[in-house]
């Protein structure tokens, strides 16, 4: 493992590992996995709701599907109780702890490379590292487990053909091999690179702005500002990219669909709003993921470089 390098923390923008020290590629990977893990077990809801909005037509059994998010979650409960809400929850789980994984494992080793000599990021680099990082984990993480949590969702409101997340992927390999597993791949990149590079960007700036605003007296920020932040940072990203999110539920769902095929069906079904549907949910997911996911990377992060062993090479 590559040892840490120390910074002076009394620099300006040196308020985090996620934003200024250099960390190991070893805690970057785990730090973020952590983070991912806890914020998609507690966010999942959200994800679900998001999913049969931008999914559309009616309920399992026959209710119109709703705009507002809690009256879908409630409606679902009450269709088929509690546990429909985590349909597809394991495997995006599993999937969102690995592409954490990647994104901070990558956006740290961009964000040392493109740094200043103060460890400080620029928003135009921060914005460059975030989509980097982002086009990285959608070809090594993100697009098959969303393909398979995608056409869980899909399948329980209709079909019922899957019986959980290995019989999915199973299932998708042996009717269209690999590939299968890539639907939607175009789509997929598109958003994560877009919503990387918006959400990590945005929350460094802010990061800097504020450490800036409070005269950088202080190396670190407290969970409730680093919060506050990644929260602000979740609102951001929804409305910059959510266009790209909902052509990739289209493309991933059930019986899949090209890119340019499910455009045009939500252009015909919907029109040009359509393609921000799903926004309250996946609003009300980020707010609390950009929160969480940055709080606990931070926090585990600053546990494990404090370990002893963290200093050998």
């Amino acid at each position: 493992m590559a040892t840490i390098t120390t910074v002076d923390v009394s620099q300006p923008g040196t308020v985090s590992a996620a934003q200024v020290q250099r960390i190991s590629p070893g805690i970057s990977l785990v730090s973020g996995a952590i983070a991912g893990a806890v914020e998609a077990t507690i966010t999942y809801p959200f994800e679900f709701a998001k999913t049969r909005s931008q999914l559309g037509v009616t309920g399992s059994k026959g209710s119109a599907i709703s705009s507002n998010p809690l009256t879908l979650i409630s409606q679902s409960v009450r269709d088929n109780g509690v546990q429909s809400l985590y349909k597809g929850c394991s495997t995006l789980v599993l999937g969102t702890a690995f592409k954490a994984g990647v994104r901070f494992l990558t956006f740290d080793s961009i964000k040392d490379f493109l740094s200043d000599s103060k460890g400080r990021l620029s928003p135009a680099n921060g914005i460059l590292a975030g989509m980097m990082a982002g086009t990285v984990e959608s070809f090594v993480a993100v697009t098959p487990t969303e393909r398979i949590k995608t056409a869980l969702i899909d399948d329980a409101r209709s079909h019922k053909r899957f019986k959980g997340g290995l019989h999915a992927f199973r299932t998708i390999i042996s009717d269209a091999g690999v590939p299968g597993l890539y639907r939607g791949l175009l789509s997929t990149t598109l958003k994560q690179a877009a919503t990387s590079a918006v959400r990590m960007g945005s929350y460094n700036f802010l990061k800097d702005v504020v450490s800036r605003r409070a005269g950088n007296t202080q190396p670190t920020q407290g969970a409730i500002v680093t919060f506050g932040l990644g929260a602000v940072a979740g609102i951001i990203t929804v409305y910059a990219t959510q266009p790209f999110d909902t052509i990739k539920t289209r493309a991933q769902a059930a019986k899949g669909a090209t890119t340019s095929e499910a455009i045009r069906r939500i252009v015909r079904e919907r029109g040009i709003g359509g393609f921000w549907s799903g926004s309250s949910m996946r609003l009300g997911r980020l707010i609390l993921s950009g929160g969480i996911v940055f709080t606990v990377y931070e926090s585990v992060a600053g546990v494990l470089r404090r370990l002893p062993v963290q200093g050998e090479a």
